[in-house]
Parts: C-alpha cells; sequence; structure tokens
C-alpha cells in the first residue's frame, strides 16, 4: 500500500516538474544569460553523486590564473539571502559544502544564495574583476542559463533505472538530461569494462555536443579532524564509520576496501551535530578501543571547530579527502572542450590562458 502511495505521489511530482520546464521552454517562466562564463555542476539524484569533488577540481584547476567565484545555495543552513562566506563561519550559517570549499581555497570567493541570478548580478557588482562563477547544484534552478552544464551521474544508481521522488531518487527528469553539456560517471570501477561505457554513452548521451567523461573517487590518507593531533591510520586499521551524506553506504564501502569497519553511524545528509552524536562515537569507542573514527570531509569541516568535543575523543577522529580520478585522459578532455566553449562564447575571451 504504501509503495502505491508513494507511486502515485511520485506521478503528480513529475507533472509538477513537466509543467515548470514547459513554462521555462515557452519562455513564460525566464531563463536570464550573463555575459561571464558560468559552470554548472548538478546532478537530477538525490544524495551524494560526486558534486563537490567536481567544483572543487574546477576551482582547483582555474583559480590558479583567474577570479573565480562559487555560487551555492548554501544547503541545510539556518539563514536566508546573499552571504559572502568566511573561513571562520559556521556551518550552520553557510552551509557545510560552501564552508569546505572556502576552507580548502581561502582565497577564492564562495557566496550562497538562493536566488541565483540576483546573486550574479551582485557578485558581478561587488566582484567586477570576477572571470568565472562555478555554480554548485543549480541544474534545476532554470533562472539562470549557465555556459556549461555537467551533469554528475552516480555508476552505482544509472538514472534509466531510477523514478522520480518519492518513489525513486530522481528530483528531475529524464527529459531534462539534454540540455546538459558534460556527463561524469563517478564512482567507476576499477575493472569496468569498456561495453559498460559505451552502454551508458547510449543511454545519456543525445546529441553531438554532449560528451561522457569517466571518474573514479580517489581517497587520500587519513588526515586528522582536529589541528595539533599527530599521526595518521594506516590502512588495514580498525576503523568506526561515521558520516551524514548523501549515500552513507557508498562511503561505508570504500572504506571497507582499505580498513577493518567494525561498527558505523550513519547519518543524514548536512546531519547538524549534537551532544548524543557524540555520546554514541563515545560509547562505540568504548566497545572497540582499538578503533578510530573515520568520517568524510564534509562531516570534518562541521566538527572541527566544536568546543563541546572532549580531548580524548579530537585524538581519535580522522578524515579522508576524496578527489576524482578520470579514465584515461578524461580530465584533460573535459577542460579541453570547456576551454574551448569559454573562447567560443561571445565577450568570453576574457579568461585568463585561453
Amino acid at each position: 500500500m504504501k509503495r502505491a502511495l508513494l507511486k502515485i505521489a511520485s506521478l503528480f511530482y513529475g507533472a509538477a516538474i513537466k509543467l515548470r520546464h514547459l513554462l521555462f521552454d515557452m519562455n513564460i517562466l525566464h531563463s536570464e544569460r550573463f555575459d561571464i562564463p558560468i559552470i554548472c555542476v548538478g546532478n537530477i539524484t538525490v544524495g551524494g553523486t560526486g558534486k563537490t569533488p567536481t567544483v572543487e577540481m574546477l576551482v582547483e584547476h582555474y583559480s590558479e590564473e583567474n577570479n573565480v567565484v562559487v555560487l551555492s545555495r548554501g544547503y541545510g543552513r539556518n539563514t536566508k539571502g546573499y552571504r559572502v562566506v568566511s573561513v571562520d563561519d559556521s556551518y550552520r550559517t553557510v552551509g557545510d559544502e560552501p564552508l569546505q570549499i572556502k576552507r580548502k581555497f581561502p582565497n577564492v570567493t564562495v557566496v550562497v544564495c538562493e536566488k541565483r541570478a540576483f546573486a550574479i548580478r551582485r557578485i558581478q557588482e561587488e566582484f567586477p574583476d570576477t572571470d568565472m562563477i562555478i555554480m554548485d547544484d543549480g541544474f534545476q534552478h532554470r533562472y539562470v542559463e549557465p555556459l556549461i552544464n555537467i551533469i554528475i551521474v552516480d555508476y552505482n544508481r544509472p538514472v534509466e533505472h531510477d523514478h522520480l521522488l518519492p518513489y525513486g531518487q530522481l528530483r528531475d527528469t529524464t527529459d531534462s538530461l539534454d540540455r546538459a553539456h558534460y556527463f561524469i560517471i563517478t564512482r567507476c570501477p576499477e575493472n569496468m569494462k569498456p561495453i559498460y561505457m559505451r552502454l551508458m554513452r547510449k543511454v545519456l548521451v543525445e546529441k553531438p555536443s554532449q560528451e561522457i567523461f569517466f571518474s573514479r573517487m580517489q581517497p587520500t590518507q587519513a588526515c586528522a579532524v582536529f589541528a595539533g593531533v599527530e599521526g595518521t591510520v594506516e590502512y588495514g586499521a580498525k576503523v568506526i564509520a561515521m558520516s551524514g551524506i548523501g549515500d552513507n553506504e557508498a562511503f561505508n564501502r570504500g572504506l571497507e576496501q582499505r580498513y577493518v569497519v567494525v561498527d558505523s553511524i550513519d547519518l543524514d545528509d548536512h546531519h547538524p551535530y549534537r551532544m548524543n552524536d557524540l555520546k554514541r562515537m563515545q560509547q562505540l569507542l568504548i566497545k572497540y578501543p582499538n578503533a578510530v573514527i573515520m568520517t568524510t570531509e564534509k562531516d570534518a569541516v562541521k566538527l572541527a571547530h566544536s568546543n563541546a568535543i572532549p580531548e580524548e575523543l579530537r585524538r581519535k577522529m580522522f578524515y579522508e579527502k576524496i578527489a576524482l580520478r578520470f579514465v584515461g585522459d578524461g580530465r584533460a578532455e573535459l577542460f579541453a572542450r570547456i576551454d574551448s566553449d569559454i573562447k567560443n562564447k561571445d565577450n568570453g575571451t576574457h579568461i585568463k590562458g585561453l
């Protein structure tokens, strides 16, 4: 009965989404174009697919020679409106992912705002030297028409076999993918066969101008969550997996390939940590005295400036940074295409190095 109700609800949700797209396509609702190159990184699936590592990759590449601004909604924050993110901000006021990006790239301007078109106009006023805006998770926000839409798809959650919310995990129709310029498939297996690449290309790529790239999540050696804590965690060590992200299972599976996962704390995406969570960590560390807590970089951002965490717990908390590792020459090919798109854009040749 519950499944039937969810399926009915997804039909109404799908009808609303299609009506909204139709209003934009008929120009009843208006998409705004800007003279500055805007790269949008998005998806059509709820939960973590790898948007933040993609945004960080773009920021790292283009901020070396250009003034890049990252624009995000700041999901999960308890504030509203336009706000420039500072490294000293709380994740509760700006959101965990924007804060993570800002602390990783302190010299890059990061802005949060629900109204993206308004934010872009204000960015151009306040930061007139901006060369590029990278819009995090703005594919469904059609009030802005970006120069480039990069859509992230999790290899383990193919969109063609999924359903719309709340019956499935799709927050947009698969028809919307015709607005994508490039697809990045994340979490591809190490032994991925070429036939599966061809099948995914056949499913996703509808236009000659579209291209698909394949990647894997590459973890780095574990880092301490708190400054001043020495040491690291060797592969094969006992760990308690703790995550509040869109796909906790994928995080746990990844850790199992490198460590002995003795237990896990699986929390909702953008979870705000409370005293009950600290008590749960302490209880598990008492149960597994030889283990440490291994969490995500996004969770580490939320925990690192908490004064409520006792010293004995701080010494046991580590996290892994994640980067995208492309199959073959995918990374170079992607940046070559983006550079070409920007160069061919009217008034877009001010990007340095192009």
